[in-house]
């Protein structure tokens, strides 16, 4: 297979920094070399590999778009690119990634005490601590408003019960930002690992994200102290802005992965002779396909560049993250189906990736929001019209 890169159709790079580019070579550099050759195993003995962990930390992968506390600080387009790299290996080592930086970094960043912050923030980036985000609920997904899980205040703390569901590092994870309601109102709370009543349990059987850790967290009489309550978390806001930092990463990750099946099945049709001695890259239908990818990867890379340089000017809203997120993960897995089709019976086996990024784009197009919840925001925004009742 040819040295990657990624798709450079319009001139991408010639719209980014000499610094951002080489954030993303960094990033590249390291996917390549540390975490490709172990992805094949992973995914079929469905283990993270942890031993990665800390070469994340030694990188500034965590939290990377942070300010102090041993976070980077990098601008949000060299973030993205960081995630788009991190996605072309696996979309399970990007969500390990993003759910540590953009699910548990940033609300303690956002609206944790100062104390919180100089307990937890430099050990998350340094890997010294994993966290998890547990909001979703066997019940409550799409409408986390619904959430099952209460918080009731006792001497000297909180005290949790009720069970989250879908959790991305759970079960390796040492703390956990938990959302529940307390007198009816969402809060936050950073839960620790063996805090008596809290216990976790793997979920096993994936076809999709199988080099993820995800797990079911599990509260009974679970009692926090006063001090681990987020004190400028207060309603939905709080998660859904949690949730709308991580989708951002997304929608630059996700292309990532398209860029890696879009480059497989170039290759490959161009080495894979048919009829006449011909490559299948000679034949209408293919070139076809290929032209499809590269234009909607193209488009998906323009519309996340302007939706990072939105953001590092403090203008991006919740309805451009859901047009970028929605959109780009439906082109990711339209990009790897094609490419699948591309390379016929070889597009099953995981000698080639792109059989494992279409099933891992299946998860990622669902979770943080489904292609349909992500219309329905743009609806809202474009008619003024809530179309979600």
């Amino acid at each position: 297979m040819s040295q990657y890169e990624s798709l450079n159709y319009m001139n991408f790079d010639s719209l980014l920094s000499e610094d951002e580019i080489m954030v993303r070579q960094t990033v590249r550099d390291f996917v390549n070399k540390e975490v490709n050759p172990v992805l094949q195993e992973s995914n079929r003995t469905e283990t993270f590999p942890k031993h990665l962990i800390p070469r994340f930390a030694d990188i500034g992968l965590l939290g990377s778009n942070l300010q102090g506390y041993g976070c980077l600080g990098l601008g949000q387009v060299a973030y993205g690119l960081m995630t788009q790299e991190l996605e072309r290996g696996d979309s399970g080592i990007r969500s390990f990634c993003s759910v540590q930086g953009a699910l548990v970094m940033y609300p303690i960043h956002t609206y944790g005490s100062e104390a919180q912050k100089e307990k937890y923030l430099p050990k998350l980036a340094k890997a010294e601590l994993v966290g998890c985000f547990g909001l979703t609920e066997p019940d409550a997904g799409s409408n986390p408003g619904s959430m099952r899980t209460k918080a009731e205040k006792v001497k000297g703390g909180y005290k949790l019960n009720g069970n989250k569901m879908w959790i991305t590092n759970g079960c390796i994870a040492d703390i956990a930002v938990v959302w529940a309601k307390l007198d009816g109102e969402v809060r936050g709370f950073i839960v620790e690992k063996g805090t008596p009543g809290f216990t976790t349990s793997t979920m096993k059987g994936k076809f999709s994200l199988r080099v993820s850790v995800t797990s079911e967290l599990h509260m009974k009489d679970c009692v926090v102290p006063e001090e681990n309550m987020l004190p400028k978390a207060s309603g939905l806001k709080g998660p859904l802005s949690c949730l709308t930092q991580a989708r951002y990463g997304i929608a630059w990750g996700v292309l990532g992965a398209a860029n890696a099946c879009y480059h497989q099945a170039l290759d490959y049709s161009k080495e894979r002779i048919l009829f006449d001695g011909k490559p299948l890259a000679a034949y209408q239908l293919a070139q076809a396909k290929l032209v499809k990818m590269a234009t909607e990867i193209t488009k998906g890379q323009l519309l996340v560049l302007q939706l990072g340089r939105l953001k590092e000017r403090g203008e991006m809203m919740p309805h451009h993250v859901s047009m970028a997120k929605g959109n780009n993960c439906r082109v990711a897995l339209e990009v790897a189906r094609e490419a699948r089709d591309m390379l016929g019976a070889n597009g099953i086996i995981d000698e080639y990736p792109i059989i494992r990024h279409m099933l891992n784009l299946e998860t990622v197009n669902t979770y943080e929001g489904t292609e349909d919840v992500h219309r329905l925001v743009v609806g809202q925004e474009i008619t003024g019209i809530a179309a979600f009742r």
